[in-house]
């Protein structure tokens, strides 16, 4: 397939492998019905729920999913290369501590003595996007070689199965997993473009709430969760359905390829309904936009990393197809999407 590099004089980085890490056994849905209650939401499409799930153990960390994640990149890359990373960013849904970001703890695990670290929050769902676009901006303009990204999906356990949670529409949707990328400064595998775009007058329109006046850091009653209304929902999949398949149209025009003619489509996995709508957008026969929901459920951040390093090791993605990736986030409050000619180890 022929292409336009948008960035040609600019030094080429390239995501040269992915790797995952998904907890424990699967978790049926059977789990969540025993406790499920009458509730019009669970007649909402945005909360239809997969086959299966994953759930952290209690006691296992954000760290502790990245370590697990990045051991096929050592065993791939050599503990050399991973022990010398020059940049690491970290993306954890549910932080261990609200303190500290995962970051410099990842570091001391892998034996690293990064020079840049950064825990990255606001990407959400685009995470990942968000973080390569950062990585490669570094890679770019310093003489860094190497990066490490991680995303770290871990609130499905702790979060929707708390007796409070667990009977709502929504708690049997999410999973836990983790989903790592390795960025070298080189051209085996190159990020063709990438197009991240903020909108902040959706950011007010996600709740965090105990169900009650406490602020969740405050000591009382409540369990805390992502609060939705039946209005809010509407909201969110009507700009889900726009944002996604804007970004990736927009990398598609600046590397010169149609969107139907894209070999492999990632995208985050909220839904079944969200990943029909968005093959339509984009013109994409379902086989060409796979997905792990039903076996995964909504992975959040770490959906698109997951499911790439599931499809590189069934030896679906072909080395040099175009592969392109595209999230949203949160409420709608961010969105991105990157292109990469494929070239991973497996």
């Amino acid at each position: 397939m022929d292409f336009t590099d948008p960035t040609l004089g600019t030094p080429p980085v390239s995501l040269v492998d992915v790797a995952s890490y998904l907890p424990g056994e699967p978790v049926g849905t059977e789990y969540f019905t025993q406790f499920s209650r009458s509730d019009r939401m669970a007649k909402n499409v945005m909360f239809r729920a997969p086959k299966g799930r994953h759930h952290v153990a209690r006691d296992e960390t954000a760290v502790d999913m990245i370590e697990r994640a990045t051991a096929p990149l050592i065993d791939r890359h050599g503990t050399q290369e991973i022990s010398n990373i020059d940049v690491l960013l970290t993306h954890t849904q549910l932080p261990d501590n609200p303190v500290l970001g995962a970051g410099p703890e990842v570091a001391r695990r892998l034996d690293m003595k990064p020079r840049w670290v950064f825990d990255i929050h606001n990407g959400g769902c685009a995470a990942f996007v968000h973080m390569m676009w950062m990585a490669r901006m570094i890679l770019r303009t310093t003489d860094a070689r190497t990066a490490l990204v991680a995303c770290a999906q871990n609130c499905a356990g702790p979060v929707f199965t708390q007796p409070d949670i667990r009977g709502l529409a929504q708690a049997p949707v999410p999973g836990d997993g983790c989903g790592v990328g390795l960025l070298v400064k080189n051209n085996s595998a190159p990020i063709l473009d990438i197009e991240c775009r903020t909108y902040p007058e959706f950011a007010g329109d996600m709740e965090f709430s105990t169900n009650g006046d406490r602020k969740y850091w405050e000591p009382g009653e409540g369990q805390g969760c992502v609060t939705f209304t039946e209005s809010k929902v509407a909201k969110v999949m009507t700009r889900g359905n726009r944002l996604v398949p804007e970004v990736a149209q927009a990398v598609c025009q600046r590397i010169g390829v149609k969107s139907r003619d894209i070999d492999t489509f990632v995208s985050n996995q909220p839904n079944r309904l969200f990943l029909r709508n968005w093959n339509e957008a984009l013109e994409l026969p379902p086989e060409r936009h796979p997905d792990t929901f039903d076996s995964c459920g909504n992975l959040f951040a770490a959906g698109i990393p997951v499911t790439l390093d599931t499809e590189n090791r069934a030896g679906r993605l072909r080395n040099g197809s175009v592969v392109l990736m595209a999230a949203f986030a949160h409420a709608g409050d961010f969105a991105g999407a990157a292109a990469v000619r494929w070239g991973a180890a497996r």
